[in-house]
């Protein structure tokens, strides 16, 4: 599992908890952001209790408005929409502008401790769709999304940052908002295949994947994507082609039914290797906790590949890289 914390360091009960669970990962949000020396601090204590000095800490570090660390601690990042906005204009800006957002990002995290960053969104948004997504992605063509999250990929990879392809197969159709309700996609399989999925497939290489909380009728019209174990083995490993490391979308979202129990089952029962847990309440961590396998098997092995996808960073120019990026930007605005 990949759970959260309460604050901005670890108190005596999740000390206990995380030395004798011993979770996969740790995931942030802005209610652990505090000084660059706790938030260091915070991710050196997590790996302590897990004894594991290369575990993962994720956070989602989009830009815009998914960017959990923000002025003055990092600057103020566009929106992916604008990285697409400017890809439009001219195709090798645009292609370069995403590397280097994902390269800066790169750097803020990397001297923080923060090893992982839920980053590229791969979704293509459809006409109708709930703004959940909107302008965290990079566009309506999924050859230029794809494009684009390669580029994205690329430049936290750079840094030394693994990414997280989202959301797997595809949020980008959801007429709801799956952190307040389940939405149903209707579309058939072949405008998925040709519209939707063609994102993921181009980037199946890449380490990790979040899935969607978004049931897809044509392929099963009971459970969301998450819990189905048609889309993900028929879906996501087999016409996408992923074989990394597949971790649900936060376990507490509306989209999903039962108590935190019934939902650990269905998403272990589905195919996923790790639940995600983001909330940070104690009770629920335990129930979720006393729900989840030791990780094993296939699942094991998929983990320690992604871990090893990670190189250490280049030697490139901060300094270079930011002024490069705001010539750029301001060739979009």
């Amino acid at each position: 599992m990949i759970s959260g914390c309460a604050g901005k360091s670890l108190n005596a009960e999740e000390i206990g908890f995380f030395r004798g669970e011993r979770p996969w990962g740790l995931i942030l949000f802005a209610r652990n952001v505090g000084e660059p020396n706790r938030i260091a601090e915070l991710c050196a204590r997590f790996r302590d209790c897990v004894d594991r000095p290369n575990a993962p800490v994720f956070i989602d570090q989009e830009g815009g408005r998914v960017q959990r660390l923000r002025p003055p601690l990092v600057p103020a990042y566009p929106p992916a929409s604008r990285i697409g906005a400017l890809y439009r204009k001219d195709p090798a800006s645009g292609r370069r502008a995403a590397f280097l957002m994902s390269r800066l990002h790169a750097f803020d995290l990397g001297r923080l401790g923060i090893n992982v960053d839920c980053l590229p969104v791969l979704d293509v948004p459809a006409d109708g769709a709930s703004g959940v997504i909107g302008d965290r992605a990079y566009g309506q063509e999924p050859r230029a999304v794809a494009a684009l999250g390669k580029e994205a990929a690329e430049g936290l990879l750079a840094g030394g940052v693994l990414p997280v392809m989202k959301h797997i197969p595809g949020h980008g159709r959801a007429r709801v908002d799956s952190h307040l309700g389940l939405p149903v996609v209707e579309a058939r399989l072949d405008e998925l295949l040709a519209h939707d999925f063609v994102p993921f497939r181009e980037l199946r290489h890449l380490p990790m994947a979040m899935t969607a909380h978004v049931v897809f009728a044509a392929l099963d019209a009971n459970h969301p994507a998450t819990t189905s174990p048609l889309v993900i083995s028929e879906v996501i490993r087999g016409m996408i082609g992923f074989d990394g490391l597949l971790m649900s979308d936060d376990i507490s979202m509306n989209a999903l039914s039962g108590d935190f129990a019934d939902r650990s089952r269905a998403i272990f029962g589905a195919g996923c290797d790790v639940v995600l847990h983001c909330s940070g309440v104690m009770d629920e961590m335990r129930t979720v906790a006393s729900e989840t396998p030791l990780l094993a098997g296939a699942a094991l092995a998929r983990a320690e590949r992604s871990l090893k996808y990670a190189t250490a960073a280049d030697d490139a120019d901060e300094a270079q890289l930011r002024a490069e990026f705001e010539v750029l930007m301001a060739m979009e605005a």
